[in-house]
């Protein structure tokens, strides 16, 4: 039997949970088991769960449904457990270094003691200062163990189930398990310090629970707030039954009915059904008084006198007459409206027009990437809607003469802006765009990040000071109600980098169908188009920018590794679309496609990549040709830009280092060679999960037209999939 079960949930934490998982992994002490729950084998969280349980033995998976809920999922691991004590920790929090080994000291100390309380540490989701909200109650408590009634204030309620640890055989005797529904902590709290006999405190902090950025999901509005009173009913309910003495039965009526007046006095919890919450809470409030219950003094003990009488009007007013300098700063108008143009202004307080869709590519750049895949889509299964697409001023030569543009800054692109329902970017649209009611924003993204995004590049400063502000991006991180993914590794950097409430589209990438609908005839006429001479091997070669240069820089002699590598090769080469403003510079057998506006009709025309930290590597995947990695600087990259996994222990490919290797590999055909196919295979496995030609479609059905998920054609597994035949194929062939 291990000394600890340790129970973590994973659902809607896939991005973090490998953190958990290590701190509990890889603390000193070991006799341990590990029980994650996730929602089932497809989940995202399940991906991550089956490595570790591969690698260490003490890890043991269960599944348990999302209907089920929190306490469904802390259940399923209560029955899996075979520990004697149970510790409980969401699936994005920490256990501390050295936590295991001061829990089993404290233990042995106290001898079987049915619950340990800890002190544990509130830390901001962008890593500032901690807090001890348990710091409080602990430092009153006995030095050994002791029965409850000696602090009647260790109640249970006011501490989440990770701050405590249970020994299970108490647990079992007395049939104890999470209340269904939501606050299902506060339910577990009460019922389990109610039933102990021993219990023990340890001073000291033992998991650090991350606030999230949205923060608690209690805390926002919905029905889910009335479940509270069915928590509080069943604690004081089993409460009655044990005639507890007085002094704990009041120090559990005031902790409980402290979390009713909270919610009862924020109107904006509640926004059906307030009368009936005060009612029903107030009927508690009379039934469980304990004898001879005081009522605190102050603004508490008024609003305690209130809900006893059942007096909502009266309630009402004392809270709203305490929110009217609240609600007069609120009234202030936003700072956004401000700074737009009056007619963007105007333009708001004009019903949304449900059938207008606003598009755009990077920052304006034209018509490309996932928003124009979307766009082509839309004009085939909802031709009703009319579509926008933003261009920057300069770049108008780079829309279709057949779609319907806006220069960015114009009257007109602020008035659509204002007015559309459907809002599509694979960056962001400016800060000063409002999110209306009824307005649905997609973030499509564009590429599958190798490299840190978003809030996760703060530790590294040179990109943190060209990223600017976090405010300012998770204020337009807020306005996403979908966020488009091609594998379940970016939905979990995505949660990670861009913390908000919107919902993962696990899609695929639309600008990728291509890869498998083209045929023999696009690869040929997209290589005739570029240049590329019959009987020739195109190797694409695409670095990626780097935060520390200034401007581009090849870092590679091309015209010498064509030289080197073959009679027959010629190079396109592709500079990051930063640097895509100047004309093209082909010369010799360096083609410049840098600026054709269409990155997947170069990649149908390569037979081969070469790349170094870019993240056209995992789009190509999906034409399942040879990829090389040129690592010339990887270890200077990897510290000054930060990266989400090791490339070099996971390449698509070969992985050359010097110009001579790169030259070597070409030369000796082992870049396309059985090892290098393997490598493909598994990244292809790994990051080409979705993309499978039809991931357009699912977007205009799913975003675009309503349609339900279960309606949304089903991925086509990867080996079903025929990607594009490449040109060199079609010679042999």
């Amino acid at each position: 039997m291990p000394r600890f079960s340790i129970i973590v949930p994973s659902h809607g934490v896939a991005g973090r949970l490998s953190q958990a998982l290590d701190s509990v992994l890889g603390q000193s002490f070991g006799d341990l088991e590990l029980i994650p729950v996730c929602d089932g084998p497809d989940c995202p969280a399940a991906e991550v769960v089956a490595g570790y349980a591969q690698q260490d033995c003490r890890v043991s998976p269960v599944d348990s449904p999302p209907c089920a809920g929190l306490s469904g999922a802390r259940n399923t691991g209560l029955r899996a457990a075979t520990g004697a004590y149970v510790l409980f920790l969401d699936g994005d929090d920490l256990l501390l270094p050295g936590a295991l080994s001061a829990l089993d000291a404290r233990l042995s100390e106290t001898a079987g003691v049915d619950v340990l309380y800890v002190e544990h540490e509130r830390m901001p989701w962008w890593e500032g200062e901690s807090t001890n909200p348990a710091a409080r109650l602990p430092a009153r408590a006995p030095k050994g163990a002791f029965a409850p009634a000696r602090l009647p204030e260790l109640t249970g309620v006011q501490l989440p189930a990770w701050s405590a640890v249970y020994r299970r055989a108490f647990l079992t005797e007395h049939e104890l398990t999470f209340p269904d529904g939501h606050f299902t902590d506060l339910g577990w709290g009460g019922l389990t310090t109610l039933a102990a006999g021993r219990i023990a405190v340890l001073r000291r902090v033992v998991v650090r629970h991350r606030l999230r950025r949205q923060g608690s999901r209690l805390n926002l509005p919905g029905p889910h707030q009335h479940a509270l009173l069915d928590q509080v009913e069943l604690v004081l309910t089993r409460a009655a039954e044990q005639a507890l003495p007085e002094e704990r039965a009041r120090a559990l009526f005031e902790q409980l009915f402290a979390h009713v007046l909270r919610t009862a006095s924020r109107p904006e919890r509640l926004p059906f059904g307030r009368r009936a919450f005060f009612r029903r809470a107030g009927r508690l409030h009379r039934r469980h008084r304990p004898a001879g219950f005081r009522v605190p003094g102050g603004s508490l003990g008024v609003q305690h006198r209130l809900l006893a009488a059942g007096a909502y009007g009266a309630f009402r007013a004392l809270r709203g007459a305490n929110r009217v300098a609240t609600r007069a700063a609120g009234s202030v108008p936003r700072p956004q409206l401000v700074r737009t143009r009056l007619r963007y202004a105007a333009a708001l307080r004009r019903p949304l027009d449900p059938d207008l869709a606003v598009y755009c590519a990077y920052w304006g750049r034209g018509y490309a990437c996932n928003p124009a895949a979307i766009h082509a889509k839309a004009r085939e299964l909802a031709p009703h809607l009319r579509s926008v697409f933003l261009v920057e001023a300069g770049q108008e030569h780079a829309m279709p003469k057949d779609v319907e543009y806006a220069v960015i800054g114009s009257h007109r692109s602020w008035e659509v802006l204002a007015r559309a329902t459907y809002l599509i970017n694979n960056a962001n649209f400016a800060e000063g765009v409002v999110k209306r009611p009824g307005s649905v924003h997609l973030q499509t993204q564009h590429g599958t990040p190798l490299k840190t995004m978003g809030v996760d590049q703060a530790p590294y400063p040179v990109v943190a000071a060209q990223s600017g502000s976090c405010t300012g991006l998770l204020g337009r991180v807020d306005r996403w109600d979908f966020n488009l993914s091609a594998n379940r590794h970016s939905t979990q950097m995505w949660e990670r980098a861009f913390p908000g409430t919107y919902e993962h589209l696990e899609y695929g990438y639309p600008r990728n169908d291509v890869f498998c609908t083209a045929g023999a005839e696009d690869v040929a006429r997209v290589r005739r188009e570029l240049g590329v001479a019959e009987g020739s091997t195109a190797v694409l070669y695409a670095p990626t920018h780097r935060d520390h240069h200034t401007g581009f820089e090849p870092g590679l002699d091309l015209e010498a590794f064509c030289e080197a590598a073959g009679e027959d090769v010629v190079v396109l080469l592709r500079a990051h679309y930063f640097y895509d403003r100047g004309p093209a510079k082909s010369r010799g057998r360096v083609i410049d496609v840098t600026a054709h506006r269409c990155a997947e009709d170069v990649c149908l025309a390569a037979d081969a990549l070469v790349t170094d930290y870019s993240s056209i590597m995992f789009d190509y995947a999906n034409l399942d040709r040879p990829i090389v990695v040129y690592a010339d600087d990887w270890e200077v990259y990897r510290e000054t830009r930060g990266v989400c996994f090791d490339l070099m222990a996971q390449p698509p490919g070969p992985v050359v280092r010097t110009p001579e290797e790169l030259a070597g590999v070409f030369r000796d055909g082992s870049y396309a060679g059985p090892g290098a196919a393997a490598l493909r295979a598994a990244f292809r496995e790994r990051f080409c999960e979705f993309d499978d030609g039809r991931a357009a479609e699912r977007v205009v059905r799913r975003v675009l037209l309503g349609e339900p998920p279960e309606a949304l054609p089903p991925v086509v597994p990867l080996a079903q999939r025929v990607p594009a035949p490449a040109a060199a194929t079609l010679v042999r062939s």
